[in-house]
């Protein structure tokens, strides 16, 4: 996934116009992106709109809820779907 695009939606998503919060952005970014793949399974797809704005919308919640665990229910409810739609079975799952 292209971080500079989600970058630029997170950026306007939260109304920051400068470049001052650009390097935590991209390290939430990054993390984010981290998790979904590697935590989660999920093969994230560049060119899916739905996974990109997934991305987006998880970075922002993060963003501004750093101090919370309790994710909101619509990302809850995303995050279960492209877990069921995209999840990644290791090869050894399949024998």
């Amino acid at each position: 996934m292209s971080t500079d695009t989600i970058l630029e939606l997170v950026k306007a998503r939260e109304g920051i116009s400068s470049n001052v919060r650009d390097t935590y952005l991209l390290a939430i970014i990054d993390g984010v992106i981290q998790e979904l793949e590697n935590e989660k399974s999920i093969a994230l797809d560049e060119k899916d709109a739905n996974h990109l704005m997934f991305v987006v919308d998880y970075t922002s919640w993060r963003y501004n809820n750093r101090d919370s665990d309790d994710m909101p229910r619509h990302l809850r409810y995303r995050l279960h779907n492209l877990i069921i739609q995209y999840r990644e079975v290791p090869v050894d799952e399949l024998e």
